[in-house]
């Protein structure tokens, strides 16, 4: 029989038994060595808001808390909600992570000749 993935979906190898998490999206259980993990952070105001609050503030500078989580899917939510997309089989063989967007911080001196 022939193999779809070379880990077989999974990356518990040598475990028996893996926990299981929540599906964000569908509330489904899934195995967490399965499940797509995407770690978000955000800000706890939105961009709307975020001016307001510190034209209001007292403290000049202050760096508002943002929202570390992190969020598990199934592989079908994951899908469905273009989280992750299909890939031929040629694509499935790479192994490398996608290439990151950088966006420039807003802390970054502009650069100067």
């Amino acid at each position: 029989m022939t193999k779809k993935r070379r880990n077989n979906g999974r990356s518990k190898h040598g475990r028996g038994h893996v926990r299981r998490v929540r599906c964000e999206a569908s509330g489904v259980l899934v195995p967490k060595d399965k499940a797509i993990k995407r770690f978000i952070v955000r800000n706890i105001v939105d961009a709307s808001a975020i001016r307001d609050i510190q034209d209001a503030s007292v403290f000049d500078g202050y760096a508002l808390p943002k929202i570390y989580r992190k969020v598990y899917y199934s592989v079908s939510a994951a899908i469905h909600s273009k989280v992750v997309r299909v890939r031929s089989a040629k694509d499935r063989k790479n192994r490398e992570p996608p290439k990151r967007f950088n966006r420039p911080r807003d802390d970054a001196k502009p650069k100067t000749n």
